[in-house]
């Protein structure tokens, strides 16, 4: 069955290019031209992939992201024309799985898009689940526990928590969390990685000031602790 990709952008010009290189990789796609047709299409058609521009006409790309974050764990590309770093840190902290720069080569992002695609289907740990204290991780279901009750997460979160826990009782590297989380597109993007593990601990710990479970390698980077 086709891999199916949606785009989403209110620039026919931009989704015209998109459908035209996507199509020749082999992809099948569907276009949107604005946030509540995005919204309508992920939930009715389940596409294999999002690109998401930011600035739409109705409502924007990050409450697009938001809202399809609050059901779906398809893989978001956003698609934007502003390049600040709070700019991409905020869109993939919203939820979304990589951040594309406006104007871009057709081949960086095809290769973006495979990147998350393979990614999203990448196998989980040997282990089925993992424990330490009142942590639980059911790997197969992509589900968080803590004492029992599930701890949402956003797919970025979720795999930085993943990667962590496969790695339990070994300090993780800053950069290593970040190619193997983010992709390779992201050295030294340490910011996004300390946004990313303050939002882990405000949900899994109960004092994220005095974490149990992630902890601080200063200089190095994350350990997540084994019971």
């Amino acid at each position: 069955m086709q891999t199916s990709v949606l785009v989403v952008d209110d620039e026919r010009r931009y989704r015209e290019l998109l459908e035209m290189n996507l199509v020749r990789r082999g992809y099948r796609v569907r276009q949107a031209v604005d946030g509540l047709s995005a919204l309508n299409a992920v939930e009715a058609e389940e596409p294999s992939l999002v690109i998401l521009d930011l600035k739409l006409p109705d409502i924007d790309g990050y409450e697009v992201c938001r809202r399809v974050r609050a059901y779906s764990n398809v893989p978001i590309i956003m698609l934007t024309a502003r390049a600040e770093q709070v700019e991409k840190i905020r869109g993939l902290d919203v939820g979304a799985d990589d951040y594309v720069t406006k104007p871009f080569a057709a081949e960086e992002l095809l290769a973006r898009v495979d990147a998350v695609l393979r990614r999203s289907r990448a196998a989980r740990p040997t282990a089925a689940t993992f424990h330490s204290g009142d942590l639980h991780i059911a790997f197969a279901e992509h589900r968080v526990t803590l004492r029992g009750r599930d701890v949402e997460l956003t797919p970025g979160e979720y795999r930085l928590l993943a990667e962590l826990a496969e790695n339990a009782g070994r300090v993780m590297l800053q950069d290593d969390l970040l190619s193997r989380v983010w992709g390779p597109a992201y050295p030294g993007a340490t910011e996004l990685l300390q946004t990313a593990i303050r939002r882990l601990r405000v949900k899994i710990e109960d004092d994220p000031h005095a974490p149990r479970y992630i902890l601080t390698r200063r200089g190095i980077g994350y350990e997540l602790a084994k019971d």
